[in-house]
């Protein structure tokens, strides 16, 4: 297809009926159709996505599946099974799904997945068994990963979130940040004979996982000896020159493949820390969530695939009803780290204003994603989300029972959830406060005075998944029925959402500057880079 998908009539006619419902509140569509629950939710399996609070109508929904089949995304979802090379600005197939689901990627591929993952469960066995120790002959109670982007998100997003599935005595830790202040945190509580630190860089030379590596290596060698390099670290990576350099053990060493994009990667070896606190049995649950996802994805039809719908309302509220943001809200404390998961997930596939033909788009793209679980958010930000200026569209996530087990306290969430759903949606006219101000004995006076700041404008669009519980096999569902939203997105606004130009020029111009001053910047506000490069000099 050589034009923007924009340029599609069916693309007009969704355009021209978003003109329309713009005109239109929630309330009036929820008032005139008494079956509209019953019509705009989906249930599958033991998910439930209820889309009854989108700005949406059954002829909305209608276009919408409409604009996917004439992006052909049908075809789009068997091309990135089958494995070809959809990720066209770096020629590279795009089979994450490989990893977790044996239909994906041809034989081979799933010939290396499965020796991959034999190699990576025998090994946290040993962890877990006390058959791989430390230098000393301590046994590891501390894993500690190193990595940043998807090397980082994915597995701590893993860890917190199946917190009560932990075992083995064996607790999690992570740095990312190039600052070394969470790296000199944990140097200061851990025990290195007892510290396992796993090392998550494609290339090994990523500067900011490469730094923090050194600096865990120096701290390691220089407590226990340089023989403990060949012990107390692991590497996920490809490049066996850099490893060899570093001391990695050839047994310590597990691969990544360039079809596995760095969002995208935690179903891999880059989840080694997770498999290694909840152990093989729940981390193959994991992948068994996202697989079912998989197959739900490439069988059911569009009108009842949950990441499809999932899709189409996202390019709806971002492209058509021109929402800038989608604040995510999970009503589960385990999910705390997944709004800044989807951040990267969302932020990085589709934040692109170039088309897969070269092309720049004429329309608005990727949402900027944020969050935080609900009830702490009430208490925050949700005052702007209700009246300030700012319309945004809003996910609300939420188990049936809590993570650990019961009702008791998720209810009161739940209750919260629903609530604020529907204040978002349906708001709280002036008509509403005035009359409950004065059934409360207001007097009109105070009435007139205040009654104005009260008013909840509403028309808020959001949508609700709900599931069982947080376990290892719903968070592998959650997961990818975002990973295939995003790519439904991608796919209706024709971008490439698997590459990641926009990560590289800031850390190509970082090499470029020396902070001892010996070497003068270069380029385009050189002289700012030295004035600021002296100031710190100066003050430091």
């Amino acid at each position: 297809m050589s034009e923007l998908n924009s340029a599609l009539p069916v693309w007009a006619a969704v355009a021209t009926h978003a003109k329309d419902m713009a005109k239109v509140h929630l309330r009036d569509l929820a008032g005139s159709d008494a079956r509209r629950w019953q019509q705009l939710h989906i249930e599958h399996d033991t998910w439930l996505l209820d889309i009854s609070r989108q700005r949406i109508t059954n002829q909305s929904l209608a276009l919408l599946l409409d604009l996917a089949r004439a992006v052909d995304l049908s075809d789009r979802i068997a091309a990135m099974f089958r494995g070809d090379p959809i990720n066209s600005t770096e020629k590279r197939a795009v089979l994450h799904t490989a990893l977790r689901s044996d239909f994906a990627g041809s034989p081979a591929i799933q010939a290396e997945v499965k020796a991959s993952r034999q190699k990576l469960k025998d090994y946290v066995a040993a962890v877990r068994g006390g058959k791989k120790l430390g230098v000393t002959g301590k046994r590891f109670r501390q894993v500690v990963n190193i990595g940043i982007g998807g090397s980082d998100l994915g597995p701590l997003l893993v860890c917190d979130a199946l917190r009560a599935e932990w075992s083995g005595d064996l607790t999690p830790h992570f740095v990312s940040n190039v600052d070394r202040t969470q790296l000199e945190d944990l140097t200061r509580t851990l025990d290195p004979a007892e510290t396992l630190v796993i090392v998550c860089s494609k290339t090994f030379v990523t500067q900011e996982t490469q730094t923090n590596a050194n600096a865990a290596r120096a701290w390691i060698v220089g407590a226990l000896g340089e023989k403990a390099a060949g012990s107390h670290f692991v590497a996920v990576s490809t490049n066996a020159e850099a490893m060899d350099k570093f001391g990695i053990a050839s047994d310590h060493r597990f691969t990544m493949w360039d079809w596995v994009g760095g969002r995208y990667s935690v179903w891999s070896a880059i989840g080694l820390i997770a498999e290694i606190v909840i152990g093989s049995e729940r981390f193959e649950e994991f992948l068994k969530g996202a697989s079912d996802i998989d197959k739900h994805f490439t069988n059911a039809p569009f009108e009842k695939n949950l990441p499809v719908l999932m899709g189409l309302l996202g390019v709806w509220n971002r492209t058509f009803l021109n929402l800038p943001t989608l604040a995510v809200l999970p009503y589960d404390q385990r999910l705390a780290r997944l709004p800044a998961y989807l951040q990267q997930l969302e932020m990085e596939s589709n934040g692109k204003s170039v088309s897969l033909e070269g092309q720049h788009v004429n329309f608005a793209t990727a949402p900027i994603v944020w969050g935080e679980p609900g009830s702490n958010a009430q208490h925050s930000f949700f005052q702007m989300l209700h009246q300030g200026t700012l319309t945004e569209a809003l996910d609300f996530i939420a188990p049936l029972r809590g993570s650990w087990g019961g009702t008791e306290g998720q209810d009161l969430a739940l209750k919260n959830c629903f609530a604020q759903s529907q204040a978002f949606a349906y708001g709280y006219t002036l008509p509403e406060v005035e009359a409950d101000m004065r059934k409360a004995g207001v007097s009109a006076g105070e009435i007139d005075r205040i009654g104005v700041h009260r008013v909840h404008e509403g028309n808020r669009p959001s949508s609700l998944l709900m599931y069982p519980q947080t376990t290892a096999r719903a968070l592998g569902g959650i997961l990818a029925l975002y990973e295939h939203s995003v790519f439904v997105q991608g796919t209706i606004w024709g971008v490439n959402s698997f590459d990641q130009f926009g990560v590289e020029l800031g850390k190509k111009l970082a090499v470029g500057i020396d902070m001892t001053g010996a070497k003068s910047p270069q380029g385009t506000g050189a002289g700012g880079i030295a004035a600021l490069i002296n100031y710190v000099t100066t003050h430091r």
